[in-house]
């Protein structure tokens, strides 16, 4: 099992950006997925810069691929998904009417956006030239496994969400454009201010969701450290972790570390969690009782988990 960076999902500036992919080609990742996922208004603010970090990152030994949006409305964002078939690089689509623009057979990823639950799904998308699968971040370490026993049947390498904040919804309304009384057309990317996304609070203060311009994640930043052993029994063959502000570099040594059996579960949390947004982790999609559960909060020595369960 290795590493893959997943597409950065927020609004940095472009120094920013250009920053991040810089210091990426130091980083111990296999692969690294580049490009636009929430809002087709971002992408002129760096897309020029995309040639230059792929041609960094694959002369750092990284495989590249690029993404699609994850929600295509506009004819505009058709036309560009188009063209990234034509670009001669892996396309990873989140987007299942990307598909439309890709001769059937022809190789491609799919990321986590696309609801992939079930062996036929996947064997749908193996059959429509799908080599790698990034899973929901739902998904329950039962139905990881069996999704990874249809990946090997079919072919198709399987990632799972290592961390980062869980991608849960797309949307067409801005949230952060209305939150602050303005039009999505004339948002003025104030999603921008939020680097890593703006939290949700219920009615009793309670941090629920963040939200990122028109895509929902969850406050609490999922964390496998846990269940690499897990995940490794059960086939997965790559952990994504998701770009996030602070020392990400440290984030991808630290599960490099992980996956080496170099550092222990709780080493690993102890590390990454003072850097995570919103400073909580959850795990319980794995196998706790919701979603946003941590079980690891209340007993750090709880036993990583083998696979089968016993």
């Amino acid at each position: 099992m290795d590493l893959t960076v997943g597409a950065n999902l927020f609004f940095w500036t472009t120094d920013a950006t250009r920053g991040f992919y810089e210091r990426l080609r130091a980083a111990p990742v296999a692969r690294v997925v580049v490009g636009e996922v929430v809002c087709s208004k971002r992408l002129p603010f760096w897309e020029h810069d995309i040639p230059l970090i792929v041609s960094t990152l694959k002369d750092a030994g990284k495989e590249v691929a690029l993404s699609t949006l994850g929600l295509i409305t506009l004819n505009r964002e058709r036309a560009k998904t188009k063209d990234l078939f034509d670009m001669g690089l892996p396309v990873e689509i989140n987007d299942i009417t990307a598909l439309k623009n890709l001769p059937e057979g022809t190789p491609f990823w799919v990321g986590p956006l696309v609801n992939v639950y079930n062996e036929g799904t996947l064997a749908y998308l193996a059959r429509r030239g799908a080599t790698r699968i990034c899973l929901p971040p739902e998904l329950p370490l039962k139905s990881i496994a069996a999704l990874c026993k249809a990946g090997k049947e079919a072919g198709v390498a399987v990632e799972v969400w290592g961390h980062g904040r869980l991608p849960l919804a797309m949307s067409a309304r801005c949230y952060h454009a209305r939150l602050h009384d303005r039009a999505k057309d004339n948002c003025q990317f104030i999603c921008g201010a939020d680097l890593d996304g703006r939290e949700v609070d219920t009615l009793d203060g309670q941090a629920f969701l963040s939200v990122n311009g028109v895509q929902t994640l969850s406050a609490a930043t999922g964390c496998a450290a846990y269940y690499t052993e897990a995940l490794a029994e059960a086939g997965v063959s790559a952990l994504r972790l998701s770009p996030q502000t602070g020392d990400f570099n440290g984030l991808c040594q630290g599960y490099a570390d992980r996956l080496a059996g170099k550092v222990s579960p709780a080493d690993l949390v102890a590390k990454l969690l003072p850097e995570a947004p919103g400073g909580r982790f959850a795990d319980g999609f794995f196998d706790g009782p919701s979603g946003s559960d941590w079980q690891h909060r209340f007993r750090p020595d709880r036993p990583s988990l083998s696979w089968p369960r016993r």
